[in-house]
């Protein structure tokens, strides 16, 4: 398996098997590997193997940590196999399908996502890089140290470069703005805050004005109920005045009409002894029916003004 040819464990049912050559573990588990390889087209599956060595974008793919590893692939969906490299567990992983009780790798573990393709990228660099070093250091004899100095002048020009290229990108996306056009989107902000500050001041005044015409209407109104009181007191005092003179006045009626019918009394005992001594029936003198007719008439215009 290479990383060109990877794609092909998407379809169909597979077994990967990543190993190094100077892995002692791979080692013992290569005879017990070949013959479960020979034995795929009767269990009806595909065999692969990795070097980790020859394609570290494989190994960062499926994110390899320990050696030998084995994976399981059905249709796209990888499982990882930890049970022994020997032939029978092999067998009987996929005959009896215990793949079936292992969890899957989904998600951003999948070798197929995103995440994992650009972990295969940086695996890649990264096996590059040891290979450049291998080569500075077998085939050209150069010094261990001088090919760390040159990977580390190598990694400051590179990142300056991309440094570069990112003012580039964002001095074409991003062009600035010029000192007229700032200016006058001073001038617009300064003028949009002296219209917000007026018309804050504005609405202030508003609301004083409406608290001034409450404040009037207020106080017009305890006035006017302060006027209704007195009224009303006033009302009051005179009727007590008019009560307090009609009753002076019915005193004063009620003692007239008590001289006159003692003046009528008066008259009419000195008339009787000049009457005839004859007469058997007593009857009431003309003075005192004209003072008892006078009586009853004052009386009766006292009850009118009291009405």
């Amino acid at each position: 398996m290479t990383a060109s040819n990877w794609t092909l464990v998407m379809e169909g049912e597979w077994m990967l098997k990543f190993y190094a050559p100077w892995c002692p573990s791979c080692q013992q588990t290569d005879s017990e590997w070949e013959t479960f390889a020979k034995n795929g087209e009767t269990l009806q599956i595909s065999v692969g193997k990795v070097d980790v060595i020859q394609e570290p974008g494989l190994s960062g793919r499926f994110f390899v940590t320990t050696l030998p590893a084995f994976f399981h692939a059905k249709d796209g969906i990888f499982r990882r196999y930890r049970g022994p490299g020997i032939f029978e567990d092999l067998q009987n992983y996929i005959l009896e399908k215990k793949w079936q009780s292992v969890e899957p790798l989904t998600g951003w573990k999948s070798p197929a996502s995103l995440t994992m393709s650009g972990m295969a990228g940086l695996f890649s660099i990264s096996g590059k890089i040891w290979h450049l070093h291998n080569y500075f250091t077998v085939t050209l004899g150069i010094p261990a140290w001088c090919s760390y100095i040159f990977f580390i002048v190598a990694t400051l020009v590179f990142g300056l470069f991309m440094g570069l290229v990112l003012v580039i990108i964002s001095e074409c996306f991003y062009a600035p703005h010029p000192r007229n056009l700032s200016e006058h989107s001073e001038q617009n902000q300064r003028s949009e805050e002296a219209q917000g500050a007026e018309h804050l001041q504005d609405a202030e005044e508003e609301k004083d004005d409406s608290n001034e015409e409450e404040n009037k209407d207020s106080l017009l109104d305890d006035e006017e109920e302060k006027e209704d009181l007195g009224d009303e007191d006033e009302a009051e005092e005179e009727e007590e005045v008019d009560n307090v003179a009609g009753g002076v006045d019915e005193e004063r009626s009620d003692a007239n009409d008590q001289g006159l019918l003692t003046e009528a009394i008066v008259v009419q005992e000195k008339v009787e002894p000049e009457e005839t001594k004859g007469d058997t029936t007593e009857h009431p003198s003309a003075d005192t029916e004209v003072a008892e007719d006078s009586l009853r008439q004052r009386k009766s215009q006292h009850a009118n003004k009291g009405l």
